[in-house]
């Protein structure tokens, strides 16, 4: 007669069983596979997830799921958690939705499986009103799913479009990203890449060089300065995986859980009354001549008590004539758009129009007070600019500051000349406060080209042209083109002291916070493309 186990046995057994499955499914793909991955510079899905969350916070969803598809093969072999890690933890004690591809299982490829646990945690973080982060590290659709796995990607691409907007969706792009995969973080917030090891493209190296006979590497077609300098997808690109990572953390501290929230207030204990004479010493009297606007942003907002940068830029290497960062202005959370007068002068050209327009409605869909600091000549000119579609690209950022309803304040540093000046948010497009220094010039264009077409006959019969041009330019400036003209015409709220820019910001700011502004009933507007 076999004697049988007890009660207590069989759990042990039970347990036994749980630990093995575990343990085997946290090898991912297998100690070969991981080493490969080490060697390339690359953290482990696994390893990502913990350095991201705070520590003993993650909590594994979908753990033992795997592969559905069985074609090709694909019967024999068993997947890890179907390549995807899945889950929730918490980033500075803040509730966060995490999913992370595994490389070392069948190259981190999306199945039917796969994209179910994605979609999954995308439901649950909207539900939750929590943030989603996406580390992305994928050889693409998993080719022996076939339709399977393409359906699964579109059933991703569409929860990022529904919710966008509800919940902030940052993605890291941790490895390659190709063909239909690139497009979820294109839907997303956010997109932080790598140097060295992130490529993101449609079509990779070898189709390009079969298809137009181009010699292209993987980093020159798609890596992480490429694609956040030339094309415009990464808003960060991170010299490794750890400062990829805590680059994530800090853009989060910036920002609310959800669009049913508000960001948080931190006081970093600055002085909301500080005076700041620097200020008008940085920005030279001569609208023509360069400065460097983050000077300014670091002195106008909060200063961190650990002494590290104050602000938090979004696109660095992108549009560089624009800035468009977050920082805080009296605890509150602030997005910043300024013109950057050491490149192209702080012109309006596509790519800036692009990049200001996409960060303007961001702050708007998560209520998040937005700072316009303007020094803008006007547009580029030029037929690629125009052929390129300047008009419809700066109609964009015109669509975005009508429609934001969050705060909006308007300081003109230096000059805002033509539509460039309505494009900055003028009162007339809806700023809440505008305020101007005393170095302002605000008209259709510059004083010199203006005196030149007003003054045309005069000149033309002076005897002496460049001597009454230097004499009409400066009647120009000091009858027309100042903020003085403006305000009499209530265009601007205040000619303010930049000694006290700090101070009046901040009390703009908290007579308008928590505004209601409404408007016109309807589905959804439409943007120009």
């Amino acid at each position: 007669m076999v004697e049988q186990p007890n009660d207590e046995q069989i759990k042990d057994e039970l347990l036994a069983d749980l630990k093995k499955r575990r343990r085997k499914i946290e090898e991912m793909g297998g100690g070969k596979n991981v080493e490969k991955q080490k060697e390339r510079g690359k953290l482990t899905a696994r390893e990502r997830i913990t350095r991201l969350l705070d520590e003993g916070t993650f909590c594994e969803i979908g753990m033992f799921a795997t592969n559905r598809g069985t074609a090709f093969g694909m019967d024999k072999i068993k997947v890890p958690a179907d390549g995807v890690i899945t889950g929730y933890g918490t980033i500075d004690g803040r509730k966060v939705y995490v999913y992370a591809q595994d490389f070392t299982s069948v190259g981190g490829s999306l199945s039917e499986i796969h994209a179910a646990k994605i979609c999954r945690i995308l439901d649950s973080a909207a539900k939750a009103g929590c943030p989603v982060i996406g580390i992305n590290d994928s050889g693409g659709a998993r080719i022996q799913d076939g339709v399977d796995a393409l359906a699964g990607y579109g059933q991703i691409f569409f929860r990022n479009s529904i919710f966008s907007g509800v919940i902030p969706q940052i993605c890291a792009i941790m490895g390659p990203c190709a063909g239909g995969g690139v497009y979820s973080p294109a839907l997303m917030d956010f997109v932080f890449m790598v140097n060295g090891t992130s490529y993101a493209y449609i079509t990779g190296p070898q189709v390009v060089k079969a298809v137009m006979g181009e010699e292209v590497s993987h980093e020159e077609l798609g890596g992480a300065t490429v694609a956040q300098k030339k094309a415009g997808v990464a808003c960060r690109s991170e010299a490794s995986e750890v400062e990829c990572l805590e680059s994530i953390k800090e853009l989060l501290d910036y920002l609310p859980s959800s669009n049913r929230d508000v960001p948080r207030r931190i006081d970093w204990g600055d002085d909301p009354n500080r005076s700041e004479p620097a200020l008008f010493d940085i920005v030279p009297a001569n609208p023509s001549k360069p400065y460097d606007m983050h000077k300014l942003i670091k002195l106008i907002f909060d200063r961190r008590p650990d002494g590290k940068k104050n602000y938090f830029e979004i696109f660095p290497l992108f549009a560089t004539n624009i800035i468009t960062c977050f920082a805080r202005l009296n605890g509150w959370t602030v997005g910043i758009i300024a013109q950057q007068p050491m490149s192209k002068a702080g012109v309006l050209d596509i790519d800036a129009c692009d990049k200001a327009s996409r960060f303007i409605r961001f702050c708007d869909a998560f209520g998040i007070p937005l700072v316009n600091l303007v020094d803008v000549p006007g547009y580029l000119p030029g037929t690629d600019q125009e052929w390129g579609g300047i008009i419809r690209h700066g109609a964009k950022m015109l669509y975005a500051y009508s429609e934001a309803v969050v705060p909006k304040i308007t300081l003109t540093i230096r000059k805002a000349y033509g539509g460039a000046y309505i494009g900055m948010c003028c009162k007339d497009l809806g700023a809440d406060t505008v305020f101007c220094w005393p170095t302002t010039e605000l008209a259709v264009m510059g004083s010199e080209g203006a005196a030149a077409i007003i003054f045309r006959k005069e000149l033309e019969q002076a005897d002496d042209p460049q001597a009454l041009l230097k004499e009409k330019i400066k009647e120009y400036r000091t009858t027309f083109a100042n903020p003085y003209r403006a305000a009499e015409n209530l265009h601007i709220d205040d000619v303010i002291e930049p000694a006290e820019t700090r101070p009046r910001l901040i009390k703009a700011l908290e007579t308008i916070v928590g505004k209601v502004e409404e408007r016109p009933k309807k589905r959804h507007g439409i943007i120009p493309t």
